[in-house]
């Protein structure tokens, strides 16, 4: 089971989300591994990189999660990056062709995740959305922030997607405030879309039965 992991824009909290998303699953006993097919950043950053957070979640090593070729030290979108840093571009089909050269056997949960939101480039010829076409993803998790602006946010990164139907992490979501809740009962009973608001419920959403025919 192949989940594209994508955000309604940067620093929506894509990567927690999916680390303490992965995190559940292990503990329930699913195999559950990561992929960031490309990451870029700032090389003065102290933090931990996406691979380096992802791994410590699914046990792998950080080269496992991403290549160390696809470690672009310049903090824009991978394709600039690699322009910038003077390396050779790529595209989605090189991406898709090194995930699925790294797969174990079936029966495994694999989490792609992307760069930037849902339309950011992550290759020279395409985004996030056009590597879940590539790699055939059974499900498509979009992550947002839940406060101010994003029913707008969520709706057109709903849109963008196309045929997929996605699951809706409405992440840092608090209980008591009333601007999350409001949207978050928006986005389900008006949109009719399928939200959730913790990586516990996310984890219950991938694993209920009858989750792969989901997939539009």
């Amino acid at each position: 089971m192949i989940v594209a992991v994508t955000g309604t824009g940067t620093e929506v909290g894509k990567t927690w989300v999916t680390a303490a998303t992965i995190s559940v699953l292990r503990a329930g006993g699913h195999r559950v591994i990561a992929r960031k097919p490309v990451q870029s950043f700032a090389p003065d950053d102290p933090h931990p990189t996406d691979a380096d957070v992802l791994a410590r979640a699914s046990g792998e090593a950080p080269e496992t999660v991403c290549p160390r070729p696809r470690w672009l030290a310049k903090a824009v979108a991978p394709p600039m990056a690699a322009h910038d840093l003077g390396l050779d571009p790529f595209t989605i089909a090189d991406l898709a062709t090194e995930i699925r050269a790294s797969l174990p056997d079936a029966d495994t949960i694999v989490f792609v995740e992307g760069a930037g939101g849902a339309r950011s480039p992550i290759a020279d010829d395409g985004d996030t959305i056009a590597l879940a076409h590539a790699l055939g993803a059974d499900r498509v998790v979009v992550v947002a922030d839940a406060g101010l602006g994003t029913i707008n946010s969520v709706r057109l990164t709903v849109a963008a997607l196309g045929s997929w139907t996605p699951l809706i992490v409405l992440n840092r979501f608090d209980a008591d405030d009333e601007l999350h809740v409001a949207n978050r009962d928006w986005l389900t009973a008006r949109d009719g879309y399928d939200v959730v608001t913790s990586p516990v419920q996310l984890a219950a959403a991938l694993t209920r039965p009858g989750s792969l025919r989901d997939r539009s």
